[in-house]
């Protein structure tokens, strides 16, 4: 006979392999950030050649 522990809450605050909503706040942030320069740089090199 073997020890299985209860299954967790899928919203338990403890959980470590969720992220934090502020975190996924802070990720969209950067990423917003990193594609906003990535497109200007990108339309400043095709409307340089032109």
């Amino acid at each position: 006979m073997s020890y299985t522990p209860p299954p967790l809450e899928p919203n338990e605050p403890g959980d470590p392999k969720k992220p934090s909503t502020s975190r996924i706040a802070i990720w969209i942030g950067v990423a917003a950030v990193g594609a906003y320069f990535l497109i200007n740089g990108i339309v400043g090199i095709i409307s340089a050649n032109h």
